[in-house]
């Protein structure tokens, strides 16, 4: 059991060495093996990641299963697992499965297909478990890699396009913050994630080219951390290149992208810039929630005029992941834990959405919603999964978008008024975008001469589902079961930002 971070992280990783080297062949019997050897290794790998939430004691908030030993030029490699990582890690090995199971129908590359997937699974695990701060980074950037395969092999027609205008995005982002963790590592004399967490960086006010910089070195940092985690959020402005990445790729990817990568901003922010840089937070952190504000308002009125539906999906993940950036910058208990469990409940409902978007897809290969109507004629399941989605999306009492977003206004109102009041319209906007969807797509007469053979889902789409449909009740009626184990490490979090930024008045230069 002391290996049991690595064994979770690794295991993905194993089955694609497998596929790799031992599976021969392109036929239909190698391609169904492909398959099942990338879905035993994902079930394997949630299943051995029980473990790690069995044993998870959320009264500690220090790290827990930490395993450390010598790595690179002084560097340790170094895992462990706290209240806000470890639900990442069960949300990443609960959709894997679920994101394998999808991938059934396709037929072009399987074998390079699932590796892709399993060493995507591998990387994302080892962000969320990473302590060492370079371990950390190889892990955050290689990352990218299978999704810029993943798209730009199995992607639409555009798919080119969309490949590296998302590699390029997030990659620039991130170059900032390798250059961050060199002037950290200068500073600080480690890579050791928990000693950053408690090492006091400068905070001293200095001018560079005449311009006065609040917050000294901190302030610096927290913006070359902000570059790179903003962009894989992504956060108004930086947001174009995710519609376009979400269009392109397969459904699969779409559900890996907007339920598990783009979390890793989020929680970035939450293990670097508020323990890290808590002055640099503080300075700044108005300016996010403004931009924040921009963002759901913003992205929400661009979904409402989009005609791809893969494309209004994406626009409202944007908008979400709003709400996200609010909670953690207000600082406060409902705050960072409403912004948590968004993350959570997003993972849930985002990837059901794309799945239902893709169920569809496959029939028609169409993601225009013009070219659809009247559906729930013919596909009465497929109309009531796509309802629940839609209405926990909006934030429907009973579901776990609802908790999410209460949670984080509840924290923002603490702060400024004015940003609750304005974001609280981001609720009503997204009601308007999910129902003009669902609409337009599900309801009304079948009128299409396409649509009058379409089939209602079949058992694996529908079993695909199930897990999702329950996960979204069960925390929508059962916050308790992510706050228990996320709130006193959250509550440490907070404690000691407020030490550390206590007596500062936050001025934000321009």
């Amino acid at each position: 059991m002391g290996n049991l971070l690595s064994l979770t992280t690794f295991i993905p990783l194993l089955g694609a060495a497998i596929l790799a080297l031992f599976l021969r062949g392109n036929d239909a019997a190698a391609q169904k093996n492909a398959k099942w050897v990338a879905m035993a290794t994902t079930v394997a790998t949630f299943i051995v990641s029980l473990f790690i939430l069995a044993g998870f004691d959320p009264a500690n908030t220090g790290f827990q299963f930490v395993e450390e030993r010598p790595w690179l030029l002084g560097m340790n490699y170094k895992m462990g697992v706290d209240g806000i990582s470890v639900l990442f890690v069960m949300l990443t090995t609960f959709l894997m499965p679920l994101v394998i199971a999808s991938c059934w129908n396709v037929e072009s590359r399987v074998k390079e297909y699932m590796i892709a997937f399993l060493l995507l699974e591998t990387l994302m695990l080892g962000v969320f478990m990473a302590l060492d701060m370079v371990l950390f980074y190889l892990f955050f950037e290689a990352g990218l890699i299978p999704m810029f395969l993943i798209i730009g092999i199995w992607g639409g027609a555009n798919r080119i396009y969309a490949s590296f205008k998302f590699f390029l995005y997030t990659f620039l982002g991130s170059v900032l913050m390798l250059v961050a963790i060199v002037a950290m590592v200068f500073q600080a004399g480690t890579t050791d994630i928990p000693t950053l967490m408690t090492f006091q960086f400068a905070s001293e006010d200095f001018s560079v080219l005449g311009i006065h910089i609040v917050g000294g070195m901190q302030t610096m940092l927290w913006l070359a951390f902000f570059a790179s985690f903003a962009v894989k959020m992504p956060i108004w402005p930086v947001h174009t290149w995710l519609p376009d990445a979400h269009v392109q790729a397969p459904t699969a990817a779409s559900v890996v992208l907007a339920a598990i990568l783009l979390k890793m901003g989020g929680y970035g922010f939450l293990r670097f810039s508020l323990p890290m840089f808590p002055v640099g937070s503080d300075v700044l952190g108005p300016l996010v929630l403004w931009m924040s504000v921009i963002a759901i308002i913003y992205t929400s009125l661009v979904a409402l005029v989009q005609e791809d539906m893969k494309k209004l999906i994406a626009y409202s993940s944007v908008a979400h992941m709003g709400y996200v950036t609010m909670g953690i910058f207000a600082v406060n208990q409902h705050g960072i834990d409403g912004a948590i469990f968004q993350m959570i409940s997003h993972g849930f409902i985002s990837g059901a959405l794309f799945l239902c978007v893709g169920v569809i897809y496959d029939r028609m290969h169409t993601r225009d919603i013009d070219a659809y109507g009247g559906l729930v004629n013919r596909m009465p399941a497929y109309a009531l999964i796509f309802l629940f989605f839609t209405m926990a999306n909006v934030g429907l009492p009973g579901t776990s978008g609802f908790i999410g977003e209460f949670l984080v206004l509840m924290g923002i109102f603490q702060v400024n008024t004015w940003v609750a009041m304005f974001a609280t319209t981001g609720v009503i906007l997204s009601a308007a975008y999910a129902l003009w969807l669902y609409r337009r797509v599900v309801m009304g007469e079948l009128l299409k001469e396409s649509l009058k053979s379409i089939t209602d889902m079949t058992t694996r789409e529908r079993f695909i589902f199930v897990p999702l449909v329950f996960m979204t009740l069960l925390l929508g009626v059962y916050p308790a079961l992510v706050l228990d184990i996320i709130g006193p490490s959250v509550a440490a979090l907070v404690e000691n930002y407020d030490i550390a930024t206590a007596g500062l008045n936050a001025v934000v230069t321009h």
